[in-house]
């Protein structure tokens, strides 16, 4: 079998080149040694392919459920496998391989829960009808599937790191198996940039963890954390990702996040925060990420960088697409208010009151709209 496709490959370099070359001296043998470099190419790759699976057979899921980290990346891989739509990757893989709700999902893709699980529904019956294989991509295939994964990653971090339920404020231990998973990609390929963009982002966030929440675990914001309770290792070792990905000079979506983070995490204060160059930032990422959250971020930046008045009308632009998001209304709230606009910001903050169920979240609008009672629980 590599015979015959070494000979193959050897065959189609031989239509590209010889039209444009002219046919050599001796086609015999410039097949011949085409072939055995193709067959050895093949074989390098798949011994480093080999070794990399035994580093992940080595390694296990830091909770107690046996399962070893290749098993782990299996299942999410034939969740994410192409003959699914990427919707439903993202989705199927939430749910069987890291166990949030459908209601969860839906939150994480602003979505009604029904859409989500008849997504699921049409997902499972896919994989059964079309023989899905249970296996991890040999890498001719790795970077086709790729994008879906690192979505679902995304995402389950995104979940963990503050939760779209009412049920609980954050799961951390949620956000740092999505970010293990990543660590372990980066290791099955240490030269892929989106990776180690990925892994960046998602250390420079948790390096924030323990600053995130006060004692009575109520939300901080990032303007007002206590940035000596940052973790500066983390921090650093994030920054040197960031630099391994940009070297390779094939930017995207997950390193200009991470870069975005890093400009945070970096500086000493809210006020010495670096806004126009976080600003630059998005408008890159608006270039890789058209998204209305993307968008919506780059509104916020504009409106440190060039004021509220210029920022609200961005803002305002959004309403259509992002009208069922609470961090739309909530944002449209602080500009309302910065421009004196008091009234409408109350009914801003009062939209993204009743669109979240996070507790810290209600708590946060809670104080910020002045009601002395305790907020109360819709979610439960």
């Amino acid at each position: 079998d590599l015979a015959e496709e070494s000979v193959q490959d050897a065959l189609l370099m031989a239509i590209e080149r010889w039209p444009r070359s002219g046919v050599p001296v001796q086609p015999g043998a410039w097949l011949l040694t085409v072939a055995r470099r193709k067959a050895i190419d093949r074989i390098r790759r798949e011994t480093k392919y080999q070794e990399k699976l035994a580093l992940l057979q080595a390694s296990h899921m830091a909770s107690d459920d046996g399962v070893s980290a290749e098993e782990y990346l299996r299942l999410v891989f034939t969740c994410c496998h192409p003959a699914l739509s990427p919707a439903a990757q993202v989705a199927l893989t939430l749910r069987a391989v890291m166990g949030l709700t459908t209601a969860e999902i839906a939150a994480a893709f602003l979505c009604p829960e029904a859409t989500i699980a008849q997504r699921i529904v049409r997902a499972k019956r896919k994989i059964v009808e079309a023989n899905i294989p249970y296996n991890l991509p040999a890498e001719p295939e790795w970077e086709h599937r790729l994008d879906g994964v690192l979505t679902v990653l995304y995402l389950v971090f995104n979940e963990g790191y503050l939760s779209a339920g009412s049920k609980v404020v954050s799961r951390r231990n949620l956000a740092e198996e999505a970010a293990w998973l990543v660590s372990l990609l980066a290791v099955m390929a240490p030269n892929d940039p989106e990776i180690l963009g990925l892994l960046a982002l998602m250390r420079l966030h948790l390096a924030r963890a323990n600053a995130r929440f006060d004692g009575n675990g109520e939300l901080i914001l990032l303007r007002d954390q206590d940035r000596r309770r940052w973790d500066r290792r983390s921090i650093a070792d994030a920054d040197a990702l960031i630099e391994r990905a940009a070297a390779l000079r094939r930017p995207g979506r997950y390193q200009l996040q991470a870069a975005i983070a890093a400009c945070h995490a970096t500086a000493d204060s809210w006020e010495a925060t670096d806004w126009p160059q976080i600003l630059a930032l998005y408008e890159r990422l608006c270039m890789y990420d058209g998204s209305p959250v993307a968008r919506l971020n780059r509104a916020i930046a504009l409106g440190q960088v060039y004021g509220a008045e210029l920022a609200l009308a961005e803002v305002d632009n959004l309403a259509e697409s992002l009208c069922r998001y609470h961090l739309f209304h909530a944002t449209r709230g602080e500009l309302l208010r910065a421009l004196g606009r008091t009234a409408e910001a109350q009914a801003a903050d009062e939209a993204a009151l009743e669109l979240t169920q996070n507790p810290a979240e209600r708590a946060l609008l809670w104080r910020r709209l002045g009601y002395r009672m305790a907020p109360p629980n819709y979610g439960n």
